[in-house]
């Protein structure tokens, strides 16, 4: 793909990207998050925490992690710790600001299934399941959802609850006493969507590109409500895509470091 044409997926991990700020401090897993959490400490964010569900902390690896569990994050990392103190201490502590999302649905008020499709007890698809995604739901201070848009992933309703947004809308959420902010916004292949300040319905804020309002509510399992005021996601910068582009894993990535280390040891 030549630099001045980008794909909707690098759209949304730009997008994704430019919501972390120098200060950030951001709980994410592999995939889409991570792309967005790499690019965005290679170009605005250079002062970025990241931390993965593996336990290393201010973790800064020079290529793409291939899993939570590749070499190159321990490698770099500030600190490991083990993934019970990292829920309980770090993420339940209320020491992480925003944590990334991922889900197979997402409803009206942002609530996250990850679980089934269909009946729970008789499911068409039996998902991964909740893995940390409650707790990161509840206790970051705020959380960015990243999801391919369309009308089998943005439901009227979710056929399981794993991970709360905004629950039944207006102030549902705070009397479950979360002391997470709950979801900033979603970000997704056609636009970004954000929570009524009221309602705490999502509502579309911007379009990508070349992607029309009317497009984004017919990708929605539900009436979409469509701000006044929609803006315009504004393209990709030819750093972002060069950096990007650029990000890719290795194989083997910290793993002949590590060797050559041990076999330095030993001499």
């Amino acid at each position: 793909m030549s630099e001045g044409t980008y794909s909707p997926e690098e759209m949304m991990i730009v997008a994704a990207a430019r919501m972390l700020e120098e200060d950030d401090i951001v709980f994410i897993g592999i995939g889409l998050p991570s792309k967005a959490a790499n690019l965005a400490r290679r170009t605005h964010a250079t002062k970025l925490s990241m931390i993965y569900e593996s336990g290393t902390l201010d973790t800064a690896p020079s290529v793409l992690p291939l899993s939570i569990g590749d070499p190159e994050l321990s490698r770099t990392a500030k600190a490991v710790v083990s993934v019970p103190e990292m829920f309980n201490y770090w993420l339940q502590g209320a020491k992480i600001r925003t944590g990334f999302l991922g889900a197979a649905q997402i409803d009206r008020y942002a609530n996250l299934n990850s679980t089934v499709i269909g009946d729970y007890h008789a499911p068409k698809v039996r998902l991964p399941g909740a893995g940390g995604a409650p707790e990161i739901a509840g206790f970051c201070s705020r959380t960015l959802v990243m999801l391919r848009q369309d009308t089998r992933s943005f439901v009227e309703t979710l056929d399981f609850v794993t991970s709360v947004g905004f629950l039944d809308g207006g102030d549902s959420r705070d009397a479950l006493r979360l002391p997470g902010r709950g979801p900033e916004a979603v970000i997704t292949d056609l636009g970004i969507l954000e929570p009524h300040p009221v309602s705490r319905e999502l509502v579309l804020t911007k379009v990508h590109s070349g992607v029309s309002p009317g497009a984004v509510v017919a990708a929605t399992g539900w009436n979409l409500q469509v701000a006044d005021d929609i803006g315009e996601t504004d393209p990709p910068t030819a750093r972002e895509l060069a950096v990007l582009r650029e990000l890719k894993p290795c194989e083997t990535s910290g793993v002949a470091e590590l060797l050559a280390a041990e076999a330095g040891a030993r001499a």
